[in-house]
């Protein structure tokens, strides 16, 4: 009960799409408008805001450039710590690995703390492949799961859908789901997070198993760290007698005291709180307390190609806050779903194609370009992610990576400008011709460009032209006839 990326098409052609949807247009207008001024607000309240940007970015930075170290170092004390570590090269690894251990202990169902790299592996059609149905417990995951739906922020996953919208999918697929919504719902947000928190309990209750990802995992002691501001994740990470953590290599940091930038840039970055309502740290198994049964799974999945690229790394600094879709003019217009990954708007860009590496599809290759480059992503980024310069150097991939094949138009200009612009003979006998080739374009130009806007008429005379008749502008000179459009 989900929806599934796989097969959309290139961000041009969804976000044109996008773009005619009114109501999405509005949604996001609203949602990303309160959630900045938001965050604007408790941000301010920080005098020395730029240098805990600094400290957060230098943990992440610290940890990265000795990954492997740090790795091993973690594998070690989450053994010591009673969990059973497991190591996946790929989705489909992790997958294999979740569902086998759901099958040792006769799940049918489990429950889930809300998980990006859950949703970038394909767990829950994984599972379901094997006959375990897996269920959201976060409030927006769930809208987005029972309406069969594609998440499109990485904070609010439900953020294009408005109250009107969330009643009709309760009020319709809670039933099929477990327990139905109640008669009287209305669309008051109180009432919908009543009717969920319902729906869901009977679902905690039950579970034998529950699934997490983690915000962050401290090499040093072998603890994994989730924050949230439901107290779903909390349920899932105490009541399963089994509790099974699929972990980003990139999300490991060195130290405890590593934790203190990062739980303080992070809310204020994602939610525009102080402090996230719900802290979640554990290192194992504690008898008595708890599941008794963990494992953490280590996923790479992209993420050493990605540590390989001198420029983009940096992107694996990301704490998934979504600062980055909150202020971009880009997202605020298209929305989520036109990027087609569970990681869109500027993070999602750069984070995709570095993930899976350039050259090999157009939605992942049009990712790059899908930014007016204006910046306003990295003066937001609470780790100091380059965005923009990765950007620009992703472009530079993507043109590399399809050279030597079919020339695209654009390519062809190019050369041909080259070839007329290196010499100057060659020049002087086109700008005979600007005139022509000017009515020209405006007839037969593309739409896109034309549409848009009016191109200028032909000046009369050429500057060279100019510079000839006039010895340099260093006499007056007669008007003669061999202006361009001669």
């Amino acid at each position: 009960m989900s929806g599934t990326f796989v097969g959309m098409p290139a961000f041009p052609e969804a976000a044109r799409e996008a773009l005619a949807d009114s109501q999405l247009r509005h949604n996001l207008a609203h949602a990303t408008g309160t959630i900045r001024a938001k965050r604007a607000k408790v941000v301010a309240e920080v005098e020395d805001w730029e240098e805990l940007r600094l400290a957060g970015a230098a943990v992440k930075e610290r940890a990265l450039l000795d990954l492997d170290t740090q790795l091993v170092r973690l594998e070690e004390t989450l053994t010591a710590n009673g969990a059973t570590v497991h190591w996946a090269r790929d989705g489909d690894e992790a997958n294999a690995i979740v569902a086998a251990i759901a099958k040792v202990h006769d799940a049918e169902e489990v429950v889930k703390v809300k998980s990006m790299v859950t949703q970038e592996i394909g767990l829950n059609e994984a599972l379901a492949e094997e006959g375990i149905a897996a269920w959201e417990t976060d409030l927006a995951e769930l809208i987005v799961q029972l309406g069969d739906d594609l998440p499109s922020h990485i904070l609010v996953p439900a953020i294009h859908r408005n109250r009107a919208e969330i009643r009709e999918i309760f009020r319709s697929k809670m039933g099929a789901a477990g327990r139905p919504a109640p008669a009287d719902l209305t669309d008051e947000p109180a009432v919908l997070a009543a009717a969920a928190r319902e729906h869901l309990r009977e679902k905690f209750l039950r579970a034998k198993v529950g699934i997490s990802g983690a915000n962050f995992a401290v090499a040093e002691t072998g603890t994994l760290v989730v924050v949230e501001s439901e107290g779903n994740g909390r349920m899932c990470l105490t009541l399963p007698d089994v509790l099974v953590s699929v972990v980003g290599i990139e999300k490991v940091v060195s130290r405890w005291e590593d934790l203190d930038p990062m739980l303080r840039l992070l809310p204020r970055s994602s939610t525009g709180e102080r402090m996230n309502p719900y802290t979640s740290t554990w290192s194992g198994i504690t008898p008595g307390d708890g599941p008794q049964e963990v494992h953490v799974v280590l996923l790479d999945n992209g993420r050493t190609r990605a540590l390989g690229d001198e420029v983009g790394r940096q992107a694996l600094r990301c704490i998934r806050c979504s600062a980055c879709l909150n202020v971009c003019p880009v997202y605020e217009r298209t929305g989520g779903h036109a990027y087609g990954s569970v990681y869109p708007g500027p993070i999602g860009a750069i984070l995709n194609p570095l993930l899976k590496g350039v050259g090999h599809d157009d939605q992942t290759d049009s990712l790059p370009y899908a930014s007016s480059l204006c910046g306003a992503c990295f003066e937001v980024c609470p780790v100091r992610i380059d965005i923009p310069s990765v950007l620009v150097d992703l472009r530079a991939q993507v043109v590399d990576a399809h050279r030597g094949g079919v020339p695209k138009p654009e390519a062809v200009a190019m050369k041909g400008a080259a070839y007329v612009l290196g010499r100057s003979r060659r020049l002087s006998a086109v700008e005979r011709f600007t005139g022509l080739g000017m009515r020209f374009a405006r007839r037969f130009g593309p739409a896109a460009w034309i549409g848009a806007r009016d191109l200028p008429d032909a000046p009369g005379e050429s500057f060279r032209a100019w510079w000839l008749r006039t010895d340099g502008g260093r006499t007056d000179g007669g008007r003669k006839g061999d202006g361009i459009d001669d």
